[in-house]
């Protein structure tokens, strides 16, 4: 379709198919990166089935059950850390506690990663016509992990604000 399309193909055409046939190479560009990212292309699929969240300050607001405790400790470790940098403690201490905080985070993002990759492979593998049920399963465990790696992304951005003072 890209080949098809190309405004390269239709430089003798009218003014009118010549925008039209930009528009559509613009169109199916803007697709292909799309379809080309795993996150991308989950956050259209969810998108279009009705389950993406309203914004992504909403999905980063709202705490997934599963790392509410991850979340305590972190905030907790970051307020010792605080304090401690009020106290005029040591950057290098600030530093390694704050890379000791982050390593687990880390290890979350990169599991959710896998998790991500393996719902994806499934959502895949659904034949066409696959129950609506089955469907729902995988694109709800999609957006679940997807409202955890925003809210995983935005520690991790907390833990580089605290390293960049």
């Amino acid at each position: 379709m890209s080949r098809q399309f190309h405004p390269d193909y239709f430089y003798n055409a009218g003014a009118a198919e010549r925008r039209a046939s930009l528009e559509r190479s613009s169109y199916l560009n803007d697709a292909y990166r799309t379809l080309k990212q795993p996150m991308g292309r989950v956050e259209y699929l969810l998108k279009i089935e009705g389950l993406a969240a309203a914004s992504p300050q909403d999905a980063s607001k709202q705490v997934p059950p599963e790392l509410l405790q991850e979340v305590f400790a972190l905030n907790e470790e970051l307020d010792e850390i605080r304090d401690l940098r009020a106290a005029g403690g040591s950057s290098t201490d600030i530093r390694e506690r704050l890379e000791r905080a982050r390593q687990p985070i880390e290890e979350k993002r990169a599991a959710h990663e896998a998790q991500l990759a393996s719902l994806s492979e499934q959502w895949d593998a659904l034949p066409d016509g696959a129950p609506a049920a089955e469907r729902r399963k995988v694109l709800t465990a999609l957006r679940d992990r997807t409202l955890e790696r925003s809210y995983i992304n935005n520690l991790l951005a907390g833990i580089e604000r605290e390293l960049s003072q």
